[in-house]
């Protein structure tokens, strides 16, 4: 092989090496987490349920969700618009049932006008369509209607997590989730998630009493902040995980989607 040719073959080779090893060179990208799967845990979906009121202060709204609860009865206020608070009770298997307990519940003078929600109306119902991003955000914008708004829920201790779980479980059930009470049960009801993997939508728990016992939890907004209950008396606010707190004091995320 002539001098000229051994030349070129070289030049051909490392041309070749060189569109390999570019070939090879991948950009990083966004990808989403896998589907849940069928051996992954699920949280049940909200039925029928009852809405009532038309209150221009929490506190009213407050005061009827625990007269409600006094009767045995599920019930959260949230935020219909601003300066704007409604009431929704019950999770019933039918429209029928739901009506029979508003009118029962109308008639002693305990309710005045009524609206039935249907399973159908909830931002879950319209994953299958939408996407799953879609009930995420869904479930970002009603946290964020909190932001600001005095935490009036009732509870038992704080150890229990539930003040602060409160607002998961009223978030999750106005997109048609029903999620435990306290935070302890909605850390157990959750898929896990790797910090680094969290996704609009999901909750955050942490030890906020010592050890590793969850005792608080937010709701997950996106780029490292989230949406939570800082305690009775307190407003509704948005914090940062980065935050020496909340970053030392973390236990995991949960899916439930």
């Amino acid at each position: 092989m002539t001098g000229n040719a051994l030349r070129k073959n070289c030049l051909l080779l490392f041309f070749t090496m060189a569109v390999l090893i570019a070939g090879c060179e991948t950009k990083r990208v966004y990808r989403p987490r896998p589907e849940t799967k069928v051996s992954e845990k699920r949280i049940s979906r909200m039925g029928y349920t009852i809405q009532v009121g038309a209150f221009s202060q929490a506190e009213n709204a407050a005061r009827l969700t625990e007269v409600l609860k006094d009767r045995g009865l599920e019930a959260t206020y949230f935020v219909a618009r601003a300066g704007l608070y409604k009431v929704r009770f019950g999770d019933f298997s039918s429209k029928s049932s739901a009506r029979e307990r508003a009118e029962y519940l109308r008639s002693t003078g305990v309710i005045d006008e009524y609206y039935i929600v249907s399973p159908e109306e909830y931002a879950i119902a319209r994953k299958q369509k939408y996407g799953d991003m879609y009930v995420r955000d869904e479930l970002v914008k009603t946290a964020g209607s909190f932001i600001g708004v005095p935490y009036l829920w009732g509870g038992s201790s704080p150890d229990a997590g539930f003040d602060c779980s409160g607002l998961a479980m009223t978030v999750y059930q106005l997109n048609g989730l029903s999620l435990p009470r306290s935070s302890k049960e909605q850390y157990d009801a959750g898929n896990p998630v790797e910090r680094r993997l969290l996704l609009k939508g999901d909750l955050v728990f942490f030890s906020t009493s010592g050890g590793n016992k969850v005792s608080h939890v937010g709701i997950y907004m996106g780029e490292g902040r989230f949406v939570h209950a800082p305690g009775r008396g307190k407003k509704i606010r948005v914090d940062s995980m980065s935050r020496k707190y909340f970053s030392r004091r973390y236990v995991g995320g949960r899916s439930y989607l």
